[in-house]
């Protein structure tokens, strides 16, 4: 599988770069208990943080919501995923435990302050590409709704668009069943490329650990527009 990233988006922001890690021979299952603490514990930390800092103000949510603006669309009404986490725990309402491969998706898009997707690899068909989408482009989404992705950023394979900043489709979504992943980080654009790769093998080392199996990790950016997984 080749994973692409459209030139159109480095037109618009010349540093956008978007980090992958690909999973093979995980394990899906309830979260062990020691995740459950530490994402708890993180969400009680980050309450008492956000009483005096707003959730906008937080370096990571702040530049997400500018770029958001960069690529045409507006942060008050489509809120990216990391500052819809965050805006819940400013209200105390605490992410429940799901499954451990989601609980640590939510935990690494708070962790780091940006969107993280992840995507059960059996489901995808062909080549992936992250770009903008138009006015036709929109997916039923985990919200349970369908979700028009105007000017927003999408990764789309052969079928047709399944992931975003703003909200996952049904269709990609990682079950207890899942045996391989494609985890996409929605990178800050001002993360060096050092501190991005270091990054992405802290969390996939992470992530190995609870699941299990290999992981592999890459970088799309204006110098390496694509790669193979």
């Amino acid at each position: 599988m080749k994973v692409a990233l459209d030139s159109t988006l480095l037109n618009k922001v010349p540093d956008f770069k978007i980090g992958i890690i690909h999973y093979t021979k995980i394990v899906v299952s309830e979260s062990p208990q020691m995740i459950k603490g530490r994402t708890q514990l993180y969400q009680e930390n980050l309450f008492l943080e956000l009483q005096d800092t707003p959730v906008t103000e937080r370096e990571g949510i702040s530049e997400w919501r500018k770029l958001w603006k960069s690529l045409g669309s507006d942060p008050n009404r489509y809120r990216h995923s990391a500052e819809s986490l965050m805006r819940r725990i400013a209200k105390q309402n605490y992410i429940t435990p799901f499954h451990s491969a989601v609980d640590l998706n939510n935990f690494f898009s708070l962790q780091y302050e940006m969107p993280v997707g992840i995507y059960d690899v059996e489901n995808l068909n062909g080549n992936v590409t992250v770009t903008l989408g138009d006015e036709e482009t929109g997916y039923e989404g985990l919200n349970g709704r369908f979700n028009s992705l105007h000017n927003i950023l999408v990764t789309l394979d052969a079928k047709g668009p399944f992931g975003s900043p703003f909200v996952d489709s049904k269709r990609t979504a990682v079950t207890e069943n899942t045996v391989e992943a494609l985890q996409v980080f929605y990178l800050r654009p001002t993360l060096s490329i050092e501190n991005s790769n270091a990054l992405l093998a802290a969390a996939g080392k992470m992530f190995s650990q609870v699941h299990g199996g290999d992981f592999t990790t890459g970088l799309l950016f204006k110098d390496q527009q694509s790669l193979e997984i």
